[in-house]
């Protein structure tokens, strides 16, 4: 089958990379890719928004299967524009509905549906820039810390978590009223802090079954101990330690069974990813976000423990045929290291030459932010994360000693990752 991947990070290369083993893909696009998705499949100059011109290519080469990596085609309708094309009808999407993906694209809309549907989130409300005097007062009345997520899509970055109330009034009015954020920031939930350590589960589901994908534990915060500005994420290891059997009962039972069933009653027509940003606070899960698609970068460590085909799980997901489908999981340990560009997540340059992509033995080397230098052919730095090395091992300890040794192997001007990860769960 011919299939499409719509996106150019390290979760697509990531993606690519196990869909170009499956035994049934014989064509694998990547639109619009990165230097390393070109070397396992054929890189496609598309606009992820422009879907009258990815209906001009799906139709032109036979695609079967389109499978979109980031949230925003999904938010903005990519799902509904196929299905309600005669021509694309019976294409096959991974992904949610407009509606679906709005458990993404807008937090207060998640916010409602989880406390609609009883599963279990931090207390909250939301302003708009008309409320700031309400949401001030609001502030007022709680107690540090502080958290103010912008209701739209943010990059990631639209997370704030201050620890005096004169911040948390001078980030509100940043956003509300400077649009910090642009309009993700035209409405802000401001809500209670849950103090636990976090975690990333994911599934996959055609609305009515699903199946659990590996658990990993990303660290977001640029510098060490968590400290700094959010980032996109700067590494992530799966399994999670603490996610043993009993909490991830609680998580079945408490969160994910209940979100499908929220799905199923709201109608919400739901073929893709969910993942679950959650947090432990004392062995109890909560949910802190839902996102419609897997998480980056922990894609890199979550897909490479998947040792069954993955192709046929994403095509019945999409097919709204799951039942019965199973996934294999490798017992070893992954973990993900992400080099990134010096300043990022603030500003910085682009165009770098990368050295040393192809010396770093066992471990997988996904690309991020790379590109091919039309002139030189070199593989050059595109963005601000740019590298994401991943190993196996018996242990995460192991596994991410392996990843951390492997950094050296790889060089661009003004490379940064951190060194601490696994700090919170490896003892």
């Amino acid at each position: 089958m011919n299939i499409l991947l719509l996106g150019s990070g390290g979760r697509e290369h990531t993606l690519a990379w196990k869909i170009a083993q499956s035994k049934i893909t014989q064509k694998l696009f990547i639109a619009p890719g990165n230097a390393g998705t070109g070397l396992i499949g054929t890189n496609v100059s598309l606009k992820l928004n422009d879907f009258d011109s990815i209906k001009s290519f799906v139709l032109s080469n036979s695609i079967d299967l389109v499978v979109t990596g980031p949230e925003e085609p999904l938010v903005n309708g990519i799902y509904d524009y196929f299905k309600a094309d005669r021509l694309l009808h019976k294409v096959a999407v991974l992904g949610p509905s407009k509606q679906g993906a709005m458990l993404e694209g807008s937090k207060d809309f998640a916010k409602d549906f989880m406390i609609r549907h009883h599963i279990p989130t931090a207390a909250y409300k939301t302003f708009k820039s008309s409320e700031i005097r309400e949401a001030a007062e609001f502030i007022r009345s709680m107690n540090a810390p502080y958290v103010l997520k912008a209701d739209g899509l943010a990059a990631g970055k639209g997370v704030v978590i201050v620890n005096s109330e004169e911040e948390a009034l001078n980030q509100l009015d940043d956003m509300l009223i400077n649009k910090r954020f642009g309009a993700a920031s035209e409405k802000v939930v401001i809500e209670q802090f849950l103090k636990g350590i976090e975690l990333s589960v994911f599934i996959l589901t055609d609305g009515i079954n699903w199946v659990l994908l590996p658990e990993a534990k990303d660290y977001k915060r640029i510098g060490v101990n968590d400290t700094g500005p959010n980032t996109g994420g700067m590494g992530s290891i799966s399994p999670v330690p603490f996610a043993d059997e009993v909490f991830m009962t609680k998580v079945k039972d408490q969160i994910i069974k209940p979100t499908i069933k929220g799905l199923q009653a709201d109608n919400i027509d739901y073929k893709g990813f969910v993942f679950f940003g959650l947090i432990n606070v004392e062995g109890n899960p909560f949910v802190i976000e839902y996102n419609v698609r897997m998480g980056d970068p922990e894609t890199e460590s979550v897909i490479p423990r998947i040792s069954s085909d993955l192709v046929p799980l994403l095509l019945a997901t999409a097919k709204g045929d799951l039942s019965g489908m199973q996934i294999n999981i490798d017992p070893r340990a992954a973990a993900t290291v992400m080099l990134v560009s010096g300043g990022y997540p603030g500003s910085y340059q682009k165009g770098f030459p990368i050295s040393g992509l192809y010396e770093t033995g066992d471990s997988l080397i996904f690309h991020a932010g790379t590109a091919i230098n039309i002139e030189t052919g070199e593989v050059v730095t595109s963005g601000g994360r740019v590298i994401a090395i991943t190993s196996l091992a018996d242990t995460a300890k192991d596994a991410l000693n392996l990843s951390f040794s492997k950094v050296d192997d790889i060089d661009f001007q003004g490379k940064y990752y951190r060194k601490d990860l696994g700090f919170d769960i490896i003892k």
